[in-house]
């Protein structure tokens, strides 16, 4: 058989120098984290489009720049777990198998509430990363390690905004 059809009839595998544990106890740390993103990413849209209030312009723009920070990190995810020999998610119904972030599927929210359930999340997802940066620094998978420093400073990030603009408006008596 030639190279080229060795190539093309081969599983889905990608080459790494990574050991197969390594790949396998990685891509199962990320291919987590990716269900939770995408569980807090729609759960980001759903308070987004159903937020109402006095600060609804506030609130609406800013969940929308944080869903949008939430799905530009899945495609380097999906396309990390890849590179070192590992497979991604599949299908919606796999995301809700693994995903430990809970949804909201209420009718109705308070602004606030939805703030505050979202910067949860985010802080949740602040821990699962640093889990993840240990497990891949420990296993020296380290362009790995670097991409979650970056994903931890804007889950902080999140978590920040998130945090203050829960907070009630103390009134000074004057």
């Amino acid at each position: 058989m030639s190279k080229a059809n060795e190539l093309r009839i081969r599983p889905l595998k990608t080459p790494t120098d990574l050991s197969p544990e390594a790949t396998k106890n990685i891509s199962g740390a990320m291919n987590a984290i990716l269900a939770d993103i995408f569980a807090i990413y729609l759960k980001t849209k759903n308070f987004h489009w159903h937020i109402s209030g006095p600060h609804f312009r506030d609130y609406h723009l800013m969940l929308d720049e944080q869903g949008d920070q939430l799905f530009a990190m899945t495609d380097p995810i999906a396309e990390r777990v890849r590179k070192i020999g590992g497979v991604t998610l599949h299908s919606i119904g796999e995301i809700s198998k693994l995903q430990r972030i809970k949804d909201n599927n209420a009718d109705y929210v308070e602004p606030l509430d939805m703030l505050a359930e979202l910067c949860e999340d985010n802080k949740h997802l602040a821990s699962e990363f640093r889990q993840a940066h240990e497990l891949s620094a420990s296993l020296g998978d380290y362009s790995t390690t670097s991409l979650i420093e970056n994903w931890i400073d804007e889950t902080e990030r999140r978590v920040w905004f998130l945090f203050e603009a829960c907070r009630e408006a103390k009134t000074s008596g004057h």
